[in-house]
This record gives structure tokens, C-alpha cells and sequence, in this order.
């Protein structure tokens, strides 16, 4: 029903900027939230920043303030730019759409380390 293709993520020194964006297709004309999930080595996975219906913007406290989260719903894509990036940050990021009706959609991760 719908298909999620992530780019972006990498290393980078800490302080450094990284920008993922996530492009979403498939049978669907609306969403209830699209954006951006992270899982840490051993820990739970974590929203960092969503998008929700109307336009409403959600992050996580922890990325307040250095991340900025952006759709463009023509293209069906969210943008998440990180900047003052910190080792605590370092996890694979998951791009995430959620459809009406409760059907949830996944990407496949993408690696970000924040490493001097």
C-alpha cells in the first residue's frame, strides 16, 4: 500500500549537519503523520520529529532546537535537517508514514554516527 525510500545519514564529527529525507509511494491520498524515528544500540526506538495532519510539527525534547523537520506533500516527501549534531545522536534513523485507518509504514533505517 505504500513504499518508504530514505537517503542521506553518514558520519560526522560532532557540531557537524547531516540532512535525511525520506520519499513516500504507493495507493494513498492521505496521511495522519509522516516522519522520523531513531533506535540507539540497546534502547527503544524514539520519535525525533513528525509532521502530523494539517501541518502540525512534533520533535522530540532531546532535538529541540537543532533539528528542523519539513513535507513537501505535492512530493510526498519529509526532510529532516539536523544540525549541532552530538554523539547521543548517533542511531539508525527510520522514516515512518502513518495512513488513516491505522496501516504504519516502515523504511529500512539509515545509519547516522556523530563520532570526533
Amino acid at each position: 500500500q505504500a513504499r518508504l525510500e530514505e537517503s542521506g545519514g553518514g558520519s560526522v564529527q560532532p557540531g557537524g549537519s547531516l540532512r535525511l529525507s525520506c520519499a513516500a509511494s504507493g495507493r494513498f491520498i492521505r496521511t495522519l503523520a509522516m516522519g522520523w524515528y531513531r533506535q540507539a544500540p540497546g534502547k527503544q526506538r524514539e520519535l525525533v520529529g513528525r509532521v502530523i495532519s494539517g501541518g502540525s510539527l512534533e520533535y522530540a525534547d532531546s532535538v529541540k532546537g537543532r533539528f528542523t523537520i519539513s513535507r513537501n506533500a505535492a512530493e510526498r516527501t519529509v526532510t529532516l535537517q539536523m544540525n549541532n549534531l552530538k554523539p547521543e545522536d548517533t542511531a539508525v534513523y527510520y522514516c515512518n508514514l502513518r495512513l488513516p485507518g491505522g496501516s504504519e509504514f516502515w523504511g529500512q533505517g539509515t545509519q547516522v554516527t556523530v563520532s570526533s
